[in-house]
């Protein structure tokens, strides 16, 4: 059995690309298909697969640039040209499942989101006014391409990270899809058994929608101190904000990133997510999280709904609204809860997330959308 699996871009170890590195372990031998690879950005598991790239991986500029090159890259995927194949697993958030897979090949797309430039946060990267008009007829056309390229034609099954996603699925190509949530490394980040210190935790890509901009404003504003960990096109500006208490880190090592979850009083998590492995990944380590109350963190995180006392029984505190009182709201509220979370309770709850269920039910839709064939996890291209 020959399996291919596409991915949208290898540049950075992100939630996507943890996915990604869990489908690496189920069938090592896959050949994989992307945009563009930047060489140890991800993970041993990953790089050691044979990965084909697009045209785009030639332009010297592409890995730190991919993003502007938006209007190029409905065609730069359609030159990944998967044929041979018995299976195509894509992963997809932008341009993945959307690559010429040869006709009656069968094609799982595991959906972290339909394409964000696209639809729901076009306002977020392009903005508002006139940038937004002259860009009308750019979203016009890769709307159609994202919808048209996910027509059952295109993909055999449609499996979403979220029921969050799911409704998006119906909502933008009028498809519906089965939910298999992500993994989440619950052996690399655990409690460390010792009271937290005094800072409190952000960790995420630094682009317009994940809103690390609110939470820095915010925590300076209180005079609490806030680690930032990231990287992406925002980072430098970020840098530059230098407000009082908030360290910006960069990238970290994993091993770093795990001591720093176990240590923070809580993860804040400010943005609108599709899924949200960061907020899970802090509550694998027994630590609450502070969140917006929309999206994917609805599914992740259970929420302090009463007394401060009744924390015992949550896992964080939402907030309702994007602006810095109703997060200045947010954090008063879970300070005065904060005694009575229970790590141990918290723990247990992002285990119900394990990698090992994700292999479980992910081999399950495979399996589906193979029908009556027949498939060993650890096969793939060759």
């Amino acid at each position: 059995m020959r399996v291919a699996l596409v991915h949208d871009w290898l540049t950075g170890l992100r939630g996507g690309e943890r996915v990604l590195d869990e489908l690496a372990g189920l069938f090592p031998s896959a050949d994989l298909f992307t945009l563009v690879h930047v060489p140890g950005s991800t993970t041993p598991r990953i790089d050691a697969l044979r990965i084909h790239t697009s045209p785009l991986q030639r332009w010297s500029g592409s890995a730190r640039h991919y993003r502007e090159l938006l209007p190029l890259l409905p065609w730069a995927v359609r030159q990944l040209r998967i044929d041979g194949y018995d299976l195509v697993i894509s992963v997809h958030h932008a341009m993945a499942k959307a690559a010429r897979i040869a006709p009656g090949t069968r094609h799982l797309c595991y959906c972290l989101t339909p394409m964000r430039y696209a639809w729901d946060a076009a306002d977020v990267y392009l903005g508002r006014g006139l940038r937004r008009a002259a860009a009308a007829p750019l979203l016009a056309g890769l709307r159609r391409f994202d919808r048209a390229t996910a027509g059952p034609d295109r993909v055999t099954r449609l499996v979403a990270i979220s029921e969050y996603v799911r409704e998006r699925t119906r909502r933008h190509w009028g498809r519906d899809a089965q939910v298999v949530y992500p993994p989440v490394d619950i052996d690399t980040f655990r409690p460390d058994g010792r009271p937290p210190d005094d800072f409190y935790l952000l960790v995420g890509a630094f682009v317009p929608y994940k809103r690390a901009d609110l939470a820095i404003e915010t925590f300076a504003s209180l005079g609490r101190r806030l680690v930032v960990v990231g990287d992406g096109p925002l980072r430098t500006k970020l840098e530059r904000r230098a407000l009082p208490g908030i360290d910006v880190r960069g990238r970290v090592a994993e091993s770093e990133l795990s001591k720093l979850y176990a240590r923070c009083r809580a993860l804040v998590y400010p943005q609108e997510e599709d899924f949200g492995i960061a907020a899970l990944e802090a509550q694998a380590s027994g630590r609450p999280v502070i969140a917006f109350g929309r999206g994917g963190a609805l599914e992740t995180v259970r929420p302090l709904a009463g007394p401060p006392d009744t924390a015992a029984h949550a896992t964080g505190v939402f907030f309702d609204a994007q602006h810095s009182d109703s997060l200045v709201d947010a954090v008063r509220r879970f300070e005065e809860a904060e005694p009575f979370f229970d790590a141990k309770l918290i723990r247990s709850h992002a285990e119900r997330f394990s990698a090992a269920r994700f292999r479980d039910e992910f081999m399950r839709q495979v399996q589906a959308t193979l029908g009556e064939h027949t498939l060993d996890a650890g096969t793939g291209g060759g």
